[in-house]
């Protein structure tokens, strides 16, 4: 299926998918705020954390036929699944996030099997424990899943804990792409009204993310980890400058782990285009590049683009430079030729 637009190719890679029935991992572990559905209505479920109410999601949120006609009103070709943060379950013990994961990526990858020209699966892993992650990590190469969506944190660690450098690093020889996204959880009880853990406290987080990378020396020792991040880099690009400027005047405290310069790692990461502002969106391409910046909706979610792909097509963007944004920057990304979708 080709979009209107003649030769461009549509790829959304930030999307969240859940499979339609969960089964019940608090009774089975007998602890824990897992998530469970209530099918309370067709074509609708109640999202449950330890009891209590979480969000509603409907059918687009597990059924591949609907995201499907969805998409192809969008002219979105191509959807990069990942699983619902929410998910992540970083805190159980790590032998049941495992368990997790597996049900979770195997689900991802059955959906890539039956639609391959349509779903590229990411997976999720026990992050919390190196070897257990780098296991289901080996385990989604072969199941065809083409990278990882993990937090931008993992419990207290923040992405430059020496724990999860090996992960990292098997992310890179096994040729899979990191698609970091923020988790609330460490805004939620300074945040409790005005949805500010999702309007501030996630933009925060992504910053968090790509600083603790760079400045841990990831990106640095990794130069061939594929990494995106969600929500158009959150703060971080608007606080290039700050955190620049941090690292001129006080080294002592910001280059202590990696001594270049933060800005030389600006175009070694992709980022989204789910910024919700064309000057914002403009300002990011002129930052990291335009070969670096793809489509992504957070699709099925509210806080989305309601039509992804819209504020790249009416952003004053050429027909050539809308080509990459949609489609070619993240098939680098993913490191995937164009003609496994047409």
């Amino acid at each position: 299926m080709n979009s209107p637009e003649k030769d461009i190719l549509s790829i959304d890679i930030h999307t969240h998918i859940i499979p339609e029935n969960l089964p019940q991992w608090k009774k089975k572990f007998g602890y824990g705020e897992f998530v469970s559905l209530e099918h309370h209505k067709p074509c609708c479920a109640r999202m449950m954390m330890d009891g209590e109410f979480f969000r509603e999601v409907e059918n687009n949120c597990w059924d591949p036929e609907q995201r499907m006609k969805e998409c192809n009103h969008a002219h979105v070709d191509v959807q990069v699944l990942s699983t619902i943060p929410v998910m992540f379950s970083y805190w159980a013990d790590p032998k049941h996030t495992l368990e997790i994961s597996k049900f979770l990526n195997d689900h991802i990858a059955d959906i890539c099997t039956r639609y391959p020209k349509r779903f590229v699966g990411l997976g999720t892993l026990p992050m919390q424990h190196t070897d257990l992650a780098i296991q289901e990590l080996k385990r989604c190469k072969e199941i065809g899943l083409k990278g990882i969506q993990i937090g931008s944190h993992i419990n207290e660690w923040n992405l430059n804990e020496p724990a999860l450098f090996p992960i990292f690093e098997a992310m890179q020889d096994l040729d899979m792409a990191l698609f970091v996204h923020p988790w609330w959880y460490s805004a939620k009880k300074k945040m409790p009204k005005y949805w500010l853990p999702w309007l501030v406290g996630m933009p925060a987080e992504t910053s968090l993310a790509i600083t603790s990378m760079i400045f841990g020396g990831i990106f640095e020792r990794l130069p061939q980890l594929r990494v995106a991040f969600a929500h158009g880099g959150g703060a971080f690009p608007a606080t290039i400058g700050r955190i620049e400027h941090g690292w001129r005047v006080r080294p002592d405290l910001v280059a202590v782990d990696n001594q270049k310069n933060p800005r030389e790692y600006l175009g070694q990461f992709w980022l989204d285009s789910l910024v919700h502002d064309p000057k914002m969106l403009r300002f990011i391409t002129d930052l990291v590049g335009l070969d670096k910046v793809c489509l992504g909706s957070d699709y099925p979610f509210p806080l989305g683009e309601d039509i992804p792909g819209e504020l790249i097509k009416n952003s004053g963007f050429s027909q050539a430079e809308q080509a990459i944004l949609l489609g070619d920057s993240a098939l680098k990304w993913l490191d995937l030729p164009k003609n496994l979708f047409v």
